[in-house]
């Protein structure tokens, strides 16, 4: 027994080795900041079929009228004959130009394939959710983000190039199936190379670049009006981060955990040069050799199933996936229903962009200090109490219902930016790429549902608003299920993961947290990792 204990004290993990290196130097943070500039290209696809697939005025084209007739020239009687129909349509274009939806005539009966294109585009990013996901835990973070960039820029083209509606939204899926590739693989890159007290400047500030993403694809949209031209500008900045190749490495974290040990001890030297550190040699040797595991486990490899096969585990997992699923889908559904602001679109979407960055300030200044667990529940539960007075606001004051659905969107991005941090705390390493795919997959869901939400204001008006509150009233009070993660060190093997906050006190696990241990099933503290 003693040399058992004695060979897993030798044993060093990622976490013990960043004293050394730093928690956020300038390795982690050149790294960083080359992870957070992909993220802007995925908000320019994900929001740009605001402006793709824009709702433009139109009319029926009279039977005496030529082909380069325009809108304002019927101004008067645009009555049609008896017994006519409308054969083809007459578009305002002064304030999109050319769009989807006047190149193949999404009007009237056939309006309904705009919110289809949103939710197919959805069901893109679901499917890359799942695929990507699980590509990365197996066969590395690295290669998995460069051929999601291959797949965006590929697919962003072919919509550019599309002759029918049938292969836009065909490419489009593929784009949506490429941004969770690139988004989640490079978050999860960019967490798992910082300690505990950088997680939270991590978490956020990758946000801040997405959301500098959502206010440029106006910027795009307002000085490109052709939408193929435009599907093509948006395509463009991912040729540029094919280049990081040379400079983006795999994950350290994820190298240990596949025992590909000495991989990881020579990218922790080339950090430690960077980050001027010295890691002591006695610590490398440690972290070199690997680690003794039973013979019936070193065939076995994670996978999402191990979420479900593990009582904590699969409760705590299904209480993030409703978690994302409400987030998502409120946080979207709001995104694309900014017409209901009036005045100029372009500067409605920016301003709907701008609402973020409140949210994001609020949460660098208190998730450190109030913890996860109430930041997420409380802003949760005041965005979708906000949402759902709007059924209070008398008629004729649609001012009122605007400003209130954005006081809840900036609830709902604070608390969607938290359950990204939060569900990356809480799955083990083996399997936390997976999870977070799964995570997002929930998300998906809530996302291509979204659009249908939106549809049911032509019945009633508030009903979107009200479905949305409800969702993140009764989300935000499920979170208090979970277990507080605020400078706790992140679990490794499955086993961690299950212990992780069970059957825990709030005095145990604050205690269990200010020693940067575990808390396991006997109620005691335990060890970060099973030496």
């Amino acid at each position: 027994m003693r040399n058992l204990n004695t060979t897993r004290k030798s044993q060093v993990t990622y976490d013990d080795v960043l004293p050394y290196l730093g928690q956020f130097g300038r390795y982690q943070k050149r790294i960083f900041v080359l992870l957070c500039l992909p993220t802007v290209s995925c908000a320019l696809h994900k929001l740009g079929g605001v402006f793709l697939q824009a709702r433009a005025q139109h009319r029926c084209r009279l039977p005496h009228e030529e082909g380069n007739v325009t809108f304002e020239a019927a101004a008067g009687d645009c009555t049609l004959p008896d017994n006519s129909s409308c054969a083809s349509w007459v578009y305002d274009t002064a304030a999109h130009g050319s769009t989807v939806t006047s190149e193949f005539d999404l009007v009237c009966k056939d309006a309904w394939f705009r919110a289809m294109a949103d939710s197919l585009f959805m069901v893109g990013v679901l499917l890359g959710s799942i695929i990507f996901g699980e590509l990365s835990d197996r066969y590395g973070r690295r290669p998995t983000f460069f051929t999601s960039l291959v797949l965006q820029v590929a697919a962003g083209l072919l919509a550019a190039a599309a002759p029918n509606f049938t292969c836009y939204i065909i490419a489009r899926m593929l784009i949506g199936a490429s941004t969770s590739g690139v988004f989640l693989v490079a978050y999860v890159l960019a967490m798992e190379m910082v300690g505990p007290r950088k997680r939270l400047h991590v978490g956020v500030i990758c946000q801040f670049f997405f959301t500098g993403g959502y206010m440029l694809t106006a910027l795009f949209a307002y000085f490109i009006r052709d939408w193929r031209m435009l599907q093509v500008a948006l395509s463009l900045p991912g040729v540029l981060f094919l280049s990081y190749w040379w400079f983006v490495p795999e994950s350290a974290r994820w190298l240990l955990a596949q025992g590909r040990h000495e991989e990881a001890r020579q990218l922790l030297l080339k950090a430690a040069v960077e980050n001027q550190a010295t890691i002591p040699e006695d610590v490398l040797r440690r972290l070199a050799a690997p680690a003794l595991k039973p013979a019936a486990a070193q065939d076995h490899k994670p996978s999402v199933l191990d979420l479900v096969r593990h009582a904590n585990l699969r409760s705590k997992a299904l209480n993030i996936f409703f978690c994302w699923f409400v987030n998502s889908g409120t946080y979207y559904g709001l995104s694309w229903n900014t017409s209901n602001l009036g005045g100029n679109e372009y500067i409605n979407f920016i301003i709907s962009a701008a609402v973020e960055f409140p949210a994001f300030f609020f949460l660098l200044l208190t998730l450190n200090r109030w913890g996860r667990k109430s930041i997420l529940c409380g802003c949760m539960l005041t965005g979708g109490v906000v949402l759902m007075l709007t059924l209070l606001v008398p008629s004729g004051m649609n001012w009122l219902v605007v400003t209130l659905a954005m006081a809840g969107k900036m609830g709902i991005t604070a608390s969607y930016t938290t359950v990204y941090i939060f569900s990356i705390e809480q799955f083990p390493t083996v399997v936390r790429n997976v999870a977070l795919g799964a995570s997002s997959t929930s998300a998906r869901i809530g996302g291509i549902l979204a659009p249908c939400a939106n549809l049911l204001a032509d019945y009633w008006q508030p009903l979107p608003l009200l479905i949305f509150g409800s969702l993140a009233v009764s989300s935000g009070l499920l979170t208090l299920l979970l277990p507080e993660t605020l400078n706790r060190k992140l679990p490794d093997t499955i086993e961690e993961g299950e212990q992780f906050g069970k059957s825990c006190s709030q005095q145990q696990l604050t205690s269990c947290s200010s020693s940067g241990e575990l808390c396991g099933a006997d109620k005691e503290c335990a060890p970060s990792k099973q030496r």
